[in-house]
């Protein structure tokens, strides 16, 4: 395992006006970012890249900071880029609001999803207009049983992690960022929420490139049936090491988390 970033970009690409996209360009570009909840400094000198069709792991021990990044990146309150830049295809996203980052592509499924309350699966999907895709969907997760229930609500564990996945599904973004998908679904179905991300990171997005994703994972379960290209070691809000997924994983639970 390399302390050296090999995802990290060796390119730099001038931002582009607001609405173009550079489809050569980088899906996410970190350069020497620094993540702030409210008024404390948490994530510094962030530095990755995901390219187009290729998919990362964040680890890193608890109140590391991972959480924090993916709230960075898709700019919710409190979390918000302080420094550095950031880029998705090649648009500057510092400065949009979580809204606009949304329309632009990214997605996020959460660690701990809210209830919706009054708002049914059925609803929230006709609602951003992917009702004709729910069913089969639904079905791939083993959801269809709740697409009548408010989002969320009365969900086990399992079942809102499924619905997140499935959320994104619906959503289509080109960039995919997941909390820990695998927390609190019970070993049955962490193959089936594994499957499902691999199927929506398989599919190209609306504009027709692949997809990307940066996906936190504290157990390393979700790694048994998720195809993962890198993995980042995320300790004190800095990235320390990046490197073979499986290797990294190893040697944490081998070493702990510390550079090897």
């Amino acid at each position: 395992m390399s302390a050296e970033n090999p995802a990290a970009g060796t390119t730099t690409t001038a931002p582009l006006p607001s609405g173009e996209v550079d489809a050569s360009a980088p899906l996410l570009e970190l350069s020497g970012v620094d993540i702030a909840a409210g008024d404390t400094l948490i994530c510094r000198d962030i530095s990755l890249t995901i390219r187009p069709g290729e998919c990362h792991i964040l680890l890193g021990p608890n109140g590391s900071g991972k959480s924090t990044l993916l709230g960075g990146v898709m700019g919710i309150h409190p979390f918000r880029i302080v420094s550095g830049t950031a880029r998705l295809a090649g648009r500057d996203i510092a400065e949009m609001t979580v809204d606009e980052r949304a329309r632009a592509g990214v997605g996020m499924a959460f660690q701990r999803p809210p209830h919706l309350k009054g708002v049914s699966v059925e609803r929230f999907a006709h609602a951003i207009r992917a009702k004709a895709a729910l069913s089969s969907a639904a079905s791939d997760l083993g959801l269809t049983h709740l697409l009548e229930r408010d989002v969320n609500a009365g969900f086990s564990g399992g079942e809102a992690k499924r619905w997140e996945v499935l959320k994104l599904a619906l959503q289509g973004p080109s960039l995919c960022l997941l909390d820990e998908p695998e927390s609190g679904v019970d070993l049955q179905h962490v193959g089936v929420v594994g499957d499902a991300v691999n199927r929506l990171l398989s599919e190209p997005d609306r504009s027709g490139q692949p997809r990307g994703a940066l996906v936190i994972t504290h157990t390393g379960f979700i790694l048994d049936s998720l195809q993962a290209d890198i993995a980042h070691l995320l300790v004190d809000g800095r990235i320390v090491a990046s490197g073979d997924p499986r290797e990294m994983l190893d040697s944490i639970r081998r070493n702990g988390y510390r550079a090897a």
